[in-house]
């Protein structure tokens, strides 16, 4: 059974996509995939069942990643079945902290960049009302924090 990574964002179009193509697409190339499934959603449900912002599309592309992803909202069935939940901000880790079955979680729950190396436990910024160069400044948070994330999977 393969273990079971969840990404949480604010509206899952920007960031959390992004997660979960990087961190799938890192998985396959090191040919971990049957080991590993990620998936991403949202605390707030304003782009249920949107693809993500084409902003993120582009970049991700731009930096060779494919997305293929619909956005979709964090349940509490989300917090039972996967395996580790990693959420974007302290904002949205506090909305995942506050769903009914958060308590019996919490050991799953943490901050994506708990794995920076370059900024431990600082938020990754939300790049929604920004331009390219906070889009690419997201991109390279979530590389390097996904890569070390992937690595103390492994270990």
């Amino acid at each position: 059974m393969p273990k079971k990574i969840l990404f949480v964002c604010l509206g899952n179009i920007c960031r959390s996509p992004l997660a979960e193509a990087l961190f799938n697409h890192k998985i396959t190339k090191r040919g971990l995939g049957s080991e590993f499934m990620a998936q991403s959603c949202g605390t707030g449900n304003y782009h249920i069942g949107h693809p993500p912002d084409p902003r993120t599309i582009e970049n991700a592309l731009k930096n060779g990643i494919s997305i293929s992803h619909l956005c979709c909202q964090l349940t509490a069935t989300h917090l039972d079945s996967f395996d580790y939940i990693l959420a974007m901000d302290s904002s949205n880790m506090s909305n995942v902290l506050n769903i009914d079955n958060a308590s019996e979680n919490r050991h799953k729950i943490v901050l994506m960049r708990s794995y920076d190396p370059l900024g431990k436990d600082q938020d990754v910024p939300d790049p929604y009302h920004g331009n390219e160069k906070i889009f690419q400044e997201v991109f390279d948070i979530l590389d390097r924090s996904i890569t070390s994330f992937i690595e103390t999977l492994v270990e």
